[in-house]
């Protein structure tokens, strides 16, 4: 088991990656803008489930196929691509989102949000790259088991994200809530979303492997 220490410093650099606007704070934000809070919470437990699952998998050496087999890594990014367009083309489709505080909840089903957050965390091969540069920094071999170090640090890792990733769900809340009188723009939740899954397709399909 890592020391205090340890666990401190690494928490430092958590706090570091989590404020930092990425991927999963932009999408947790659209969630939260475009369909409540509870959906922005469920998708970040959804991205914090994936981010123990690259733990996992680093733990146990998948990770390293992406090191050693370049087609793989291809493989996932245009897998992730391919899925975040379809998130897009789906939520432009959807039918009936609009700022009222439970009609798209209503419509779309926590256990698919959730899904999604999992899925999206899931097909970024670049968080399991991160993860497998990371976490390996603060594993001690005398530590004991490697597996146990891994989802310790992601627990530390979800744990700091739950802070940070919870005042954006809370700030989206409150966005929607004050754009809740836009009834011209019935549609405006579903464009938001729409978007900013086809940023993320665009940022992972055009973005280098480093």
């Amino acid at each position: 088991m890592p020391d205090f220490s340890t666990i401190m410093l690494f928490a430092a650099a958590a706090i570091v990656l989590t404020a930092t606007p990425g991927p999963d704070m932009l999408l947790i934000a659209s969630r939260s803008i475009s369909q409540g809070r509870a959906a922005g919470f469920l998708t970040f437990a959804g991205i914090a489930l994936g981010t123990y699952c690259h733990a996992l998998a680093a733990a146990l050496g998948l990770s390293q196929l992406f090191m050693t087999v370049p087609i793989a890594y291809e493989i996932v990014r245009w897998a992730g691509c391919a899925y975040l367009l379809y998130l897009a083309y789906k939520a432009v489709r959807h039918q009936g989102a609009s700022f009222s505080p439970t009609s798209a909840l209503q419509r779309l089903s926590g256990k698919r949000i959730f899904a999604e957050g999992i899925a999206t965390n899931l097909l970024n091969p670049k968080m399991m790259l991160f993860v497998l540069a990371l976490f390996p920094q603060f594993v001690r071999p005398e530590g004991g088991s490697i597996i146990w170090q891994m989802l310790l640090l992601a627990t530390v890792l979800n744990g700091i994200g739950l802070l940070v990733n919870g005042s954006v769900v809370l700030l989206g809340s409150h966005i929607r809530a004050r754009l809740a009188g836009l009834v011209r723009f019935p549609k405006l939740p579903q464009y938001l979303l729409a978007t900013v899954f086809a940023g993320l397709a665009c940022r992972l399909a055009l973005g280098s492997r480093n």
